[in-house]
């Protein structure tokens, strides 16, 4: 997946960021935070996972769908078919 390792840093910071949130979310766990603050570090957590999904599917299609240098059908449907099947289990 060349287009990860291209991005690699980027991808790396937004996944630090979104630990970082995930671990906001425990500690107001454990010390019992209001429902409102708990809700609020969810849909933050959401969002972040959210954008990363995006980046990376944005890259895919370019990649391996859209890419002007993909001289095959058979390659680009292979992309195409990649990103319909993420998309299906991601929206269970």
């Amino acid at each position: 997946m060349s287009h990860t390792t291209r991005e690699k840093s980027n991808l790396l910071s937004r996944v630090r960021r979104i630990r970082g949130q995930v671990e906001a979310l425990e500690r107001s766990l454990e010390t019992e935070r209001g429902c409102a603050e708990v809700l609020q570090q969810i849909a933050a957590v959401r969002g972040a996972i959210n954008g990363l999904m995006v980046e990376v599917m944005a890259e895919h299609i370019q990649t391996h769908v859209a890419n002007p240098q993909i001289a095959s059908d058979a390659r680009r449907r292979e992309g195409a078919d990649e990103l319909i099947d993420v998309l299906r289990s991601y929206v269970r």
